[in-house]
């Protein structure tokens, strides 16, 4: 069975969708995955992604959060 542990949760100011970030072991020592949920309302989006992946999308979205300091 595979092991999982909170990372953060929050909610979008904008629209209230709640993230939660999970860091997930598997059993089998395979990968460890970061899981990224996203609710809106009673759906929900799941993401697994690897660490080269995350490291990716993490630079991207810093680089636009840097760039705008939070504005359009």
């Amino acid at each position: 069975m595979s092991q999982i542990r909170e990372i953060d949760k929050f909610r979008v100011p904008l629209g209230g969708q709640e993230i939660e970030l999970q860091q997930i072991e598997h059993a089998e020592g395979g990968m460890s995955m970061l899981r990224i949920r996203i609710r809106e309302g009673k759906r929900f989006t799941i993401f697994d992604i690897d660490p080269v992946t995350a490291k990716k999308w993490a630079e991207a979205m810093d680089g636009w959060a840097n760039s705008t300091d939070g504005h359009d």
